[in-house]
Parts: structure tokens; sequence; C-alpha cells
């Protein structure tokens, strides 16, 4: 049976060029009539897209051109459709989950013609207010960063790790905590709290990795907490929560790995899901029944083992 290959291209996202780059790169690997390109009009477009894509049942591979914000769109309209497979074509300046697949992710993502023929595999996904996710959500000051970010881009010479920076700097010196009641397997806690962070896959906020052991096929969910810190302390031990030696600081963060978190606060709470920035007082993250399909460049792999052996064994094949 053959395979569409379907191209949402989100122009907004990326540098001013990338947009005509991205197509002469898709029409190199893909001849004339055998890949269909739509572009994102707004918001919700690249998951009604790919819904529509996805509709009738047959085999069909979305190809994400953008930032966590496409991605996220696209991974929720596939979700739980088996004959739909996802990937990411990096064209913004996250893309956090392609660095599960190491320092060269995000080049070999961008070449089509491997994408095309590249090898896919079922990954678990998280289920947050009835928003799903792959990759990290965050509830903490991390959260209120992420949701600001967007501001400090549009800053002449900021790229994205820098307005990043600069969305921390801000947001630390507003205050750190938050009151927040925190459940997450036998841990019960109320109190100021300065991160929740629930990891599927292991970056986010453009090269934190809180939790480097998480595997986005393994079942489990990994959480961390940081309860109350002053400024001081927080700039002492960041680095290390970034570079994901949450084990030498047990006295500060609180770890669990599971497959539920429920959190609220008396006052709303932003929480981001691969970028997308909700808002409430009350939130139940959930590893979801449903998985999605992801394929990747072959040769690249996000953790060695037999699994992963044996997806990149046979590369994706079309009749």
């Amino acid at each position: 049976m053959s395979v569409r290959h379907v191209f949402l291209i989100n122009p907004v996202a990326g540098k001013r060029g990338s947009e005509r780059r991205l197509l002469e790169r898709i029409s190199a690997a893909f001849p004339a009539g055998e890949c269909e390109v739509f572009f994102t009009a707004g918001r919700g477009d690249a998951r009604r897209l790919a819904e529509e894509a996805a509709a009738s049942g047959e085999p069909v591979r979305l190809y994400a051109c953008g930032g966590d914000g496409t991605l996220n769109e696209v991974v929720n309209a596939a979700a739980g459709r088996p004959w739909a497979a996802v990937t990411n074509v990096p064209v913004g300046t996250g893309n956090d989950f392609l660095r599960i697949f190491g320092e060269e992710g995000r080049r070999r993502f961008a070449d089509i013609a491997a994408l095309r023929v590249g090898p896919q595999s079922s990954m678990d996904l998280m289920d947050c207010n009835g928003l799903l996710g792959l990759d990290v959500v965050c509830a903490g000051v991390d959260a209120r960063v992420a949701a600001e970010v967007h501001r400090y881009k549009r800053l002449p010479l900021v790229n994205g790790v820098g307005a990043y920076l600069l969305s921390l700097v801000v947001n630390v010196f507003r205050g750190i905590t938050r009151p927040m009641t925190v459940e997450m397997g036998p841990i019960r806690y109320s109190g100021p709290t300065a991160i929740l962070c629930i990891c599927n896959g292991r970056h986010y906020g453009g090269g934190f990795c809180p939790v480097p052991e998480a595997q986005p096929d393994d079942g489990v969910l990994d959480m961390l907490l940081v309860e109350d810190v002053d400024r001081r302390t927080f700039a002492r031990y960041v680095g290390r929560y970034a570079a994901g030696r949450y084990r030498e600081c047990p006295e500060l963060i609180r770890a669990w790995h599971g497959d539920r978190v429920v959190f609220s606060g008396e006052e709303e709470l932003v929480a981001v899901v691969d970028g997308e920035v909700l808002r409430g007082r009350s939130f139940t993250i959930r590893l979801s029944e449903q998985k999605v399909n992801f394929f990747y460049p072959l040769g690249t792999y996000w953790r060695e083992s037999s699994q992963t052996a044996n997806n990149l064994t046979g590369a994706f094949s079309e009749k």
C-alpha cells in the first residue's frame, strides 16, 4: 500500500528565507506529485490539517515543519492512529524533543530524504488536562519562563536561547515560588513550589535536561519537585538541575518515577506542555493510553537498546 507524505509548514517559524530553503529540500527529496504541502494560517491549523490527512485510515507520514508548538499540534492529531506517523522538521528555534537524538539531531532531521525512508517507533504520551504532550510538562518558574519567551524573541539580536535566559532572569526576580499542592506517588506536598517538571522526553527550555535517563517509550513519567528555595539557592543549584544531576541534591529536589501527578493552587497556575501554555487552578498529568508513531532518520537513536537496534535494521518501505 502506498504511503502519503504530508508536509505541514508553519510559515511564521524560523528565520527569513527558511521557508524557501525548506521547499527546495522537499522538492529534492520528492519528485513532483509524490508529496503534499500545506501551510498553516494560525494556531490550531496544523492540528486540523493533520487530522484531515489522517482521517482516511490510510498510511500517512506527517512532517511537522516548525518548532515545538507545531509538533505538538500534529502529535495531538495523530495520537491513537496506528496508520499515522509523525516527525519534526526543524524550522523553529526550539525543537527540544529532537535533542534526545544527540548533538547532531537537529541537523539529521533537516535531511528530508533520510526522513522519508527512516524507521519509526511507538512513543508514550502525557495527558495534561486533555492536551497530549510528547516531551516535557513544566509547572513552576520554568513554566512561567517558557510562557513569556516569545515576547523576548522579538527583541533585536536575541536568539532562542537568549530569549529564554532573559525570561529566566525576569521571572526569577519577580519571585521563584508559588503556593501549590502536589501529589505524585507517595509524595504529598503543600507549600511554596519553585519547579515541577514531568518528563517523557529529556529536554526543554532550550537545553535543560533534568532527567537524562528519561525514555519516551518505557511507560514511565519521570517527575521532579523543587520546593521552597530563595534566589541564592536557586542560582547555586539551577546548573545541576539543568544538567540532570538531581540525585546530588536530595535535600532540594524530590524525584518520583510513575504514571500520574496531580497539582493545584488557590491562584491561577501556568503549565507548559511541549511549548503550549495552559492556565488553571488544577491539573492532572498522567500517562496516556494513546501512543504516537514517531519516525526519524536511519542511523539516529535516542538510546541504545535491543528495541532501537531492531528498529534500525530495516528502513520504512513503500510499495
